[in-house]
């Protein structure tokens, strides 16, 4: 379980294709504190650590994941959000987030409005009923709060402080860029509830 809340990013060293997926290795400043069978949210999408040497962090990606996600899009000198698994003592920042990335988004716009950053992000249309106004969504890993829909584009309107935009990958974004998405999961656990069964 993550919190959305991005501790740094990290840089993608290597990248090498394996039997249905491909095995990457990323350069990540807290590899110090990990050990193997970690859990680490790589742009939102939970990968399990295989092997620690210095900061060099390598995790194997499967096919489903390079199918769902935007990592296989992934090279090397890319940059990428990350994110340990939350600990129980720790504050709880964000909103509850899985690390189970639901599918991928576009950025249709980026504009600058003084300090912040005003980004609009094309989400698929099925996914639209997870979201409210001034409720929470996961974007590359980063905890948002969304502050407008805009349901006939199926876009969804964020607003950027300086802090994220520095601190996260957002600042590497351009239109057209592709975003990982994981919409909020009690959203889903109410919806299941209350669907009629067949």
């Amino acid at each position: 379980m993550f919190t959305g809340i991005v501790e740094c990013t990290g840089t993608v060293i290597e990248r090498t294709p394996i039997e249905k997926g491909a095995r990457y290795a990323i350069d990540i400043p807290f590899a110090a504190e990990l050990a193997l069978g970690d859990s680490v949210a790589v742009n939102g999408c939970c990968l399990t650590v295989d092997r620690v040497e210095g900061t060099r962090v390598e995790f194997d990606l499967l096919t489903q994941t390079m199918r769902v996600t935007s990592l296989g899009t992934l090279q090397v000198g890319s940059l990428c959000n990350l994110e340990r698994a939350m600990g129980t003592n720790g504050r709880f920042g964000g909103h509850l987030v899985m690390g189970h990335v639901d599918s991928t988004g576009t950025v249709t716009a980026i504009t600058p409005v003084g300090q912040d950053h005003m980004v609009r992000i094309r989400i698929p249309q099925e996914y639209l009923r997870y979201t409210i106004d001034k409720g929470s969504i996961c974007i590359d890993g980063v905890s948002l709060t969304i502050a407008a829909i805009h349901a006939e584009e199926c876009e969804l309107e964020f607003w950027i402080t300086p802090h994220t935009w520095a601190r996260t990958i957002m600042h590497t974004y351009a239109p057209g860029a592709v975003v990982d998405i994981e919409v909020d999961m009690i959203a889903k656990y109410v919806e299941k509830m209350f669907r009629k069964e067949d």
